[in-house]
């Protein structure tokens, strides 16, 4: 800790190499934000499934607010016993990057490794759980609206849109097969924080355009708080493109890909 702040650069072996001066200091901290962005971007996927949740205007708030609230005390709580238990250049060296590894194989020795595979196992499961069973409600949705195939705006006999899980199932996979776990968090961090920055965009248009709208949520501290928001995930994601631009420029030519895409169906529909 007494040299915590200091913003270095260190080979494979955890050695100061240098210092990391000017713009590359703000590279440096919007590349290890992928990591966090990635590690909460789950909690807003109770929105997806909004039509089916008892007392939305309540529920959905509240889930939103605790979720994030638990979420956030975890990945706290787990970055300050890292960083007691470990020496910032262990940290930076940790084999393979899994300083969770590090840190429990110090505090449980050899069977460390053994304990953080379970916990991540189980983690892994239920994300994934979450994350399959209300992505796909968002295809549906779309194809309700008639912007998407329509036969993923139906259900099976288990009331389950199984055609848009299987067209998520093939998207997901042809992503596992496009590059490493790292370059896709980069590509998938952008277009993430890059829709976050164009959702809060949408309150300041919406209080413009839809003055008298009923409003059961509040916008805590509009207009500052979401202009602060758009600023630094639009910063975010210009360091993103800056410096690492091989995957995070896919994820920006499928946004732009998707714009066209958008008036196609929504002419068809409009046709229709």
């Amino acid at each position: 800790w007494s040299d915590a702040w200091t913003m270095v650069s260190r080979n494979a072996e955890g050695q100061v190499v240098g210092g990391v001066v000017g713009s590359a200091v703000m590279g440096a901290i919007a590349a290890s934000m992928v990591g966090s962005i990635f590690s909460s971007d789950a909690w807003n996927n109770v929105t997806f499934i909004a039509g089916e949740v008892k007392n939305p205007k309540r529920n959905i708030g509240l889930a939103l607010f605790l979720g994030t609230l638990i979420v956030t005390l975890i990945y706290v709580s787990a970055n300050l016993m890292y960083v007691s238990v470990l020496p910032m250049s262990e940290i930076a060296s940790a084999p393979q990057d899994r300083v969770a590894v590090s840190a429990s194989n110090v505090i449980f020795g050899e069977v460390g490794k053994y304990v953080i595979a379970v916990m991540i196992m189980i983690s892994t499961f239920g994300c994934n759980n979450g994350l399959i069973l209300s992505g796909a409600r968002v295809y549906y949705t779309m194809a309700k609206d008639g912007l998407f195939f329509k036969k993923t705006g139906t259900l099976n006999k288990n009331n389950v849109p199984e055609f848009a899980l299987w067209i998520q199932c093939a998207v997901a996979s042809l992503l596992c097969l496009s590059g490493k776990y790292g370059d896709l968090l980069d590509m998938i961090s952008f277009v993430v924080v890059l829709f976050y920055a164009l959702t809060i965009l949408g309150i300041f248009i919406l209080r413009k355009n839809r003055p008298d709208a009923e409003r059961p949520y509040k916008a805590f501290g509009y207009p500052i708080l979401p202009a602060i928001y758009i600023l630094m995930a639009i910063t975010f994601c210009v360091l993103l493109i800056w410096y690492k631009p091989t995957y995070a420029g896919w994820g920006l030519g499928i946004v732009l890909a998707g714009i066209p895409i958008y008036y196609i169906a929504l002419a068809n529909k409009k046709s229709t």
